[in-house]
Parts: C-alpha cells; structure tokens; sequence
C-alpha cells in the first residue's frame, strides 16, 4: 500500500474509537463499519487505499489473521467441560454441522451454476460461523448462559473442524478434475497432498502446543516472564506451529487450531494471555480484514454478481442453516423460539472470507469466480443483517423465555462458560 493508504486507514480506525463506546450495544457493529469504510475507500469509490490481492502486505494479513482466529478460538475450549456440559455445542457440530454441508452443496447442485465438487467446496467454506459479528447474542445477560454458549462453542470450533473437510474435498476435486501434475498421476499427487496436510499439520500442532504451553506454564509459576512477553510468547506459538507445518509440507492453518486446543486446555492458567491478545491487537487484525474484505472483495463480488448468487446467500443464511439445527437439536426439548434462535444466529465472517482466499490461493479449478463471488455475498448481507438483530433479536428472546420464567425449561439449564470471542474470562 502507498503512504496514502496507511494514512487512510489510521484515520478510519481512529474515528471508529472515538464513538466505539457510544455506539456499542446498537445495530451498528465495528464490522459494519469497517466494511463499509474499506468499500468507501476503494477503487469503487474515493479510490483512497491501494488493495491488491497479490500484494504480500496483503497476503501476510490474511494467513496472520487466520493463524490467530483458529488458534484463539481454539484455546477458548475446555474440552471436557466442553464433553460433560455442552451438549447443544456438540449436538451443532457433530450433527448440525456436517448437514449443513449436505444442505449447502444441495441448494447449489439445484441452483445449477456449479459443479458437484465445487458446490461442496462452497457448502464448506460457508458452513463456518463468526459469533462475533453478533456478539450481543453470546454477551447479554438476557439470553440464558447454555445458549449463548453453544454458539460460543459452536463459533470456536467449528472453524477447526471445516478446516481438514475443505481439504478433502479441493484435493477430490482436482484428482477428479485429471489436471496435469508433472510425472505423477493426479489423483495420487492429491491424494499425498491431503494426507500430508492432515497428518503433519496436528502433529505438530499437538507437539508444539503441549511443549510450548509447558514452557511457558513453567516460567510464569517461576515468575520469569512478566505479563506482555506471556502474551506475545503464547501468540508466538500459533506461527510457530503454522511454520513448522508449512515448512515440512503440513498444513499450518491445522497445526495452528491444533496447538491453540492443546494449550486450552493442558495450560488454562496462562490462557488469559490469549484472550487479551484477541481482546486488543487480534481484534485489529481481523478489522483491517473487514476493511480489505469492503475495499477488494466485495467491488469485484458486486461486478460478478447474479440472482442465483444473491438467493443461495439468502438460503445460505435462512433454510440451510435453519433446517440443519432443528435436526440436531431434536431431543433436548428446547422451545422452538431457542430453536429458531440457534438457527438464525450462525453468521458468516472472518472464517469464511478467509478460506475463500484459500481456496483462491490453493485450487485453480472453474467454478472459483463463482464460489468467491457467491462467499462474499454472502458474508456482506451476513454482515450487516446478523450485525443490526443480534441485539433486538436478544431482547426479544428474553422476552420470550420471559413469559414463561415461572417454569422449568431445559434453556434454563446451568452451564460453565467458556470465554467468548473479544471478551475476557471472569
């Protein structure tokens, strides 16, 4: 970028923290703003700020962000309260999750505008969820502490878990697609290729996670290491793990998330310094992120799109996240207003913006244009829709519960909290 664009950028993140504190709790988010602001100054419009995807100013943000929202979402779970207490967590990502899947890459087979592989690469890439572009919803006192905290869990994982399935299936589609790979028969080069991805990359990351946590366990009981070098040695370990990975043909994305999950929950203790660092300096990180996501991805989505684009984006929002979660909250009866806030309440952000620059990054295949433009649309309405009702829709879910405070409801069920994204543990 020019010294133009830095200029520009400072100046948008010093106006935003002038009325940050006023306008928390309404229907304008920080990324809101952010998106808006990058659009605003992009080549559409004022052409203030210099984007190019090619850029490694850029592309160092992109992996930096995605090292850290998978290595702190990570390190936010305990996994065995996670195990005893979290029952509609797992139910959403073990049962709802890989429906959605199936949902998604279906709506997009009938839609017709993409191939078989590439409307599972799509399913995936939009399966993911940011709880944080409603963080209302997983912050308010209104909505009862089991539900915030499934999406909580839900936001914190699943991330993770799409991760390796997103692999799968780029690597099927390209030894389906015969592209030529030097000497090797394609469908054997990706099929190494996944294997190496998925058994490097949590091998290191368990390896990384358990002796680096250790570590530093061990100096700050010690008292060797003060406050601000626990926080950037433990952020340390996240690119630690992504660069061994990558430097041994492992995915580093997966070691990352892998090393975060270990360092939860073998050094909880320490883990404060996690959650301070997403609090303040990751949280910059994944709002310059919105502000290239308005500035270059979405003038080039706007450009490309078409009505079979926007309606998937709105079934991927409504039905195929809706119908999903009431299949796998069948059971636990729940009041079908929790169900249907569950089910609304799965935005798309950071995520899926970030591996649809994976995708990009990793597979030349046809139906790329397609799935990025449709991804960015997607998240744009996912943005602004789920960032003005995450507080109203709050308010009125505990009015809801409300009517009927006086009874038993499964919602009302105590359960331990585990910190949520840009919060810190109490």
């Amino acid at each position: 970028m020019e010294i133009q664009s830095y200029a520009v950028v400072a100046i948008g993140i010093l106006l935003f923290g002038l009325v940050s504190g006023r306008i928390e709790g309404g229907v304008i988010t920080a990324p809101m703003a952010f998106t808006a602001f990058g659009y605003l100054m992009g080549p559409d419009l004022l052409n203030l700020i210099e984007f190019d995807i090619d850029a490694s100013l850029i592309r160092l943000l992109v992996e930096a962000t995605l090292v850290l929202v998978l290595f702190i979402g990570a390190a936010r779970i305990d996994l065995r309260m996670l195990r005893k207490e979290h029952d509609l967590a797992i139910r959403l990502l073990l049962i709802g999750l890989p429906l959605t899947i199936l949902a998604g890459a279906l709506t997009a087979v009938a839609l017709g505008t993409l191939s078989f592989w590439g409307a599972l690469v799509l399913a995936v890439v939009l399966t993911t969820t940011d709880a944080a572009l409603g963080q209302p919803v997983v912050s308010s006192p209104r909505v009862p502490v089991r539900i915030r905290q499934a999406l909580n869990v839900e936001s914190g994982l699943n991330d993770g878990i799409a991760l390796p399935i997103l692999l799968m299936f780029v690597s099927l589609a390209f030894a389906a697609s015969g592209a030529a790979q030097g000497p090797e028969d394609v469908a054997a080069y990706w099929l190494k290729f996944f294997l190496l991805q998925m058994g490097l990359g949590p091998a290191v990351g368990i390896a990384i996670g358990y002796a680096g946590s250790k570590l530093l366990q061990r100096a700050h009981h010690a008292g060797w290491i003060d406050r601000v070098f626990l926080k950037l040695s433990a952020v340390a370990l996240a690119f630690l793990a992504f660069g061994a990975a990558e430097s041994i043909h492992g995915n580093g994305f997966i070691a990352a998330f892998t090393a975060g999950l270990v360092m939860g929950n073998v050094a909880r203790d320490i883990c404060r310094a996690i959650y301070d660092f997403g609090e303040a300096e990751g949280q910059l990180l994944e709002l310059l992120t919105f502000m290239v996501f308005g500035g270059l991805m979405v003038p080039v989505a706007l450009s490309a799109a078409d009505w079979p684009m926007v309606i998937y984006a709105l079934l991927s929002l409504t039905v195929v996240r809706l119908l999903p979660v009431s299949v796998s909250l069948f059971g636990p009866r729940l009041k079908l207003a929790t169900v249907l806030f569950l089910g609304w309440f799965g935005p798309r952000g950071i995520p899926s913006m970030l591996y649809v620059l994976l995708v990009l990054k990793l597979a030349d295949f046809p139906d790329r244009a397609v799935i990025e433009s449709t991804v960015v649309i997607t998240v744009l309405i996912s943005i602004f829709v789920h960032g003005c009702t995450a507080g109203p829709g709050a308010k009125c879910y505990a009015a809801v519960l409300k009517r009927d405070s006086g009874k038993e409801m499964p919602e009302g069920v105590e359960v331990g909290e585990m910190p949520s994204k840009h919060s810190r543990p109490k």
